[in-house]
């Protein structure tokens, strides 16, 4: 009772967070696609996920996007190989035990493998096609990052209203 949890299939990661960007990067991959045979069998970690949350288990694919300001880029399917929610060290500690989870309280972080990467002409269709337009990345008609646009309420130095990644 009081508890807040998010079940997720989709991870969303910033640089910060653990995204490879040294390795996915979207002008190398539009010239010479990365592809599978290129990260192996390798494990990536992420981490500080805000929020507790739980991704779906291996063998069930998650989507895996790049944030990138604020926009989701999508590069393919991961499948998650550990999690763990841990007490976020930036939020303050609670008074003492209260009737509801605070989320803010909580972190989540762990492992994950590549499944699938998206060949450049499905990773922009499914960028685009497949998030709502406030959210998606968008692309420049180079096939690279175009600035992100400027909502009203980030002019104003508000944060957007988005649905929890």
């Amino acid at each position: 009772m009081g508890s807040i949890l998010e079940i997720n299939d989709s991870l969303q990661l910033t640089t910060e967070q653990g995204f490879p960007a040294d390795i996915f990067n979207l002008g190398r991959h539009a010239a010479k696609p990365i592809t599978l045979a290129d990260v192996g069998d390798r494990l990536f970690t992420f981490k500080n996920k805000a929020g507790p949350r739980f991704f779906h288990l291996d063998p069930v694919r998650v989507f895996w996007y790049h944030n990138v300001g604020g926009r989701w880029l999508a590069w393919g399917h991961v499948v998650i190989q550990e999690q763990t929610i841990s007490r976020n060290p930036a939020a303050p500690a609670h008074a003492g035990a209260v009737n509801l989870s605070d989320p803010n309280q909580w972190v989540t972080s762990g492992t994950y493998r590549i499944a699938q990467i998206y060949e450049p002409d499905y990773q922009r269709a499914f960028t685009r096609n497949d998030l709502p337009p406030g959210l998606a990345f968008q692309f420049a008609e180079s096939g690279h990052a175009a600035p992100p646009a400027r909502s009203p309420r980030q002019r104003e130095g508000l944060p957007l209203r988005r649905p929890s990644p």
